[in-house]
């Protein structure tokens, strides 16, 4: 249960940093209360990974799934470059939490 809690974590992470960018600063207010709202809801789920899984590999993973999350979120909504190098370390950041997942209990 652990790791669904660490991935849905990662997910929300995702979602509070497309948030803080709709926020403007914090200047509107339906994707300020969104943002907030998914910062709490996504440190508590790590949290609660936390009872069971490594503090280094679930904190890891779990920046990890945000990093890459925002980063193809940038892309899609935002119009950020999708170059070959971008992709290619994003990649390697997927490779990592592939990898922490692999050796972890």
């Amino acid at each position: 249960m652990a790791w669904a809690y660490l991935f849905f974590a990662g997910l929300f992470e995702i979602g509070w940093a497309v948030g803080l960018k709709y926020s403007h600063g914090f200047t509107k207010l339906v994707p300020s209360v969104f943002t907030v709202g998914a910062m709490a809801i996504s440190l508590f789920l790590l949290g609660l990974a936390l009872r069971t899984l490594p503090l280094g590999t679930a904190y890891a993973i779990w920046t990890g799934i945000g990093t890459i999350g925002t980063a193809i979120l940038g892309v899609m909504l935002f119009s950020e470059p999708a170059e070959i190098m971008r992709i290619l370390c994003i990649v390697m950041i997927a490779a990592g939490i592939i990898g922490l997942k692999l050796v972890s209990p």
